[in-house]
């Protein structure tokens, strides 16, 4: 850009509101203005110049110098407040801003407003100024969880609000310094690493929605979408196309709560976006990722019916993974699959190190390991027979069950204690494990139907895994072809030692 600037950013704010709640602590705008310039500064490796008029008073004269200086710096950070919002003065410099960078080559670079929208206080949208209307803001405020009142993030009211507040100021320092670099870009500076698509989300998780973009942001990727969806539904649909055509990757977190319906829409925005990820998915090159948090207690039916068919939903296949575990791990998840197009290092398998039989994983639920002992005794036999393990972390057991996918040559789930959505989402876990397997095949699977005896058991077929009626107790006869299959799947190549695929 060949416009030459005297400043980094420029606050914009009501005086009002930096009136001190209490003498000596300084005023909010104050103190967001130091603890901003200093950690801008550390982030970019260079002093900072982030200024404000500390004497702003609604009466003043708007000075051919504060106008001109305003056309001269690379960023403007709004303060939106409910003075805010109904200052002249405000208005004003916002104007004159837009103004000069619309002359300077535009009000965004690369996708990035230049100006950055702090939300002191809830305001309706519909009384921001227009030049804030469409831009994603950084919410300096939490309802309280007792009174379900709106607090600013302040110390003034507690240690958590001060730690939220520093947290969310790091977040719009991250990204102050992404667009100062984008215009006056740093020797040697991280190049973007890719685009997600991190699907908005109910407040229940927008925390967690904050942290998993903190993530990213961080490790050089563009997340989307970066502004408030539209109202309607065609202007949703049509907003949320583009940004998924711009991703390789979507992330979907879901909680208790149902999520808005556009205007004139039947869906929620929740559902909205993952269908649109799917059509997405169908063009190729691209991956699903939903997370529901784990033990999610659900009250409102509509959520329960989403919940259910996503967990339920066939077209989970190989680009797609569901999780229901803690947000680490789906941290830990979402770092595998940024990487998945990297080729994988090929590692010899452990049955082929020990020159032992094929490994077979046994998948069952906890209520059920004492009844499958006879099937692991017999089976023993003739394989190395692997148990999953309930001890222990959720991270820890997650990480085990994972290897045990990538490295078995055979899985055998039984279907016992659970529902048909546990015994589904099994399935789907064996289906996703092939991108991180050597073969990039499919373990050979089997499903043992064992009592308790149900007709949902009796009606349940799938195409994934052969089916074995063990009803009445271990029946060898039913559980042959599944072994026999298995021995001959895993004859070694002649002179490499690895595994055949099917």
């Amino acid at each position: 850009m060949a416009a030459e600037y005297e400043g980094d950013a420029f606050i914009s704010y009501a005086h009002l509101d930096n009136v001190e709640l209490d003498e000596g602590r300084g005023g909010w705008v104050t103190n967001l203005q130091r603890a901003l310039k200093a950690r801008v500064a550390q982030l970019y490796g260079a002093e900072s110049h982030i200024w404000w008029d500390p004497k702003l008073q609604g009466n003043d004269y708007f000075s051919d110098t504060l106008e001109e200086r305003l056309q001269r710096v690379k960023t403007l950070i709004a303060i939106v407040s409910p003075r805010y919002v109904k200052s002249e003065w405000g208005r004003r410099e916002l104007a004159t801003f837009c103004k000069a960078a619309e002359q300077q080559g535009g009000i965004r670079v690369q996708d990035k407003a230049r100006i950055f929208k702090v939300m002191k206080t809830p305001v309706d949208r519909g009384l921001h100024p227009p030049e804030l209307q469409s831009l994603l803001g950084y919410e300096f405020f939490k309802e309280d969880p007792v009174t379900g009142k709106m607090r600013e993030l302040d110390e003034i009211f507690g240690p958590d609000a001060e730690k939220d507040f520093w947290l969310k100021l790091d977040d719009l320092a991250h990204d102050i310094c992404d667009l100062l670099k984008l215009l006056q870009p740093l020797p040697n500076a991280i190049p973007a690493r890719g685009t997600v698509y991190l699907a908005v989300t109910t407040s229940e998780l927008q925390d967690r929605r904050e942290a998993i973009k903190r993530d990213l942001v961080q490790h050089g990727y563009t997340v989307l979408p970066d502004r408030p969806l539209p109202l309607t539904i065609v202007e949703v649909e049509a907003a949320v196309r583009e940004d998924l055509a711009r991703c390789r990757l979507s992330i979907h977190m879901l909680g208790r709560t149902y999520s808005m319906v556009p205007e004139g829409g039947l869906a929620s925005v929740a559902e909205l976006q993952n269908e649109l990820a799917i059509e997405r998915a169908a063009k190729g090159l691209f991956s699903r990722l939903i997370w529901i948090p784990p033990g999610l207690q659900v009250d409102d039916d509509r959520q329960r019916r989403v919940l259910d068919q996503l967990r339920m939903d066939p077209r989970m296949d190989k680009g797609a993974d569901l999780l229901e575990t803690p947000l680490e791990d789906l941290r830990t998840m979402i770092g595998a699959w940024l990487q998945k197009s990297e080729k994988p290092t090929r590692r010899t398998t452990d049955a082929t190190l020990l020159g032992s039989s094929p490994h077979l994983y046994l998948i069952y639920d906890q209520r059920d390991a004492d009844a499958i002992a006879p099937w692991a005794n017999f089976l023993f036999k003739d394989f190395e027979v692997i148990h999953p393990v309930f001890d222990g972390s959720d991270s820890e057991i997650a990480t085990y069950h994972e290897e045990n996918l990538r490295s078995c040559h055979g899985a055998l789930i039984f279907y016992g204690s659970v529902g048909e959505p546990w015994l589904r989402g099994k399935l789907r876990e064996l289906q996703k494990c092939t991108a991180y397997r050597e073969t990039r095949t499919l373990p050979c699977t089997g499903v043992c139907l064992v009592a308790p005896r149900t007709p949902a058991k009796e009606r349940f077929r799938t195409h994934q895994a052969i089916l074995i009626p063990q009803w009445d107790g271990l029946a060898p006869d039913d559980l042959q072809p599944f072994v026999s299959r298995l021995k001959r799947e895993q004859k070694p190549r002649a002179g490499d030692g690895t595994e055949t695929p099917k």
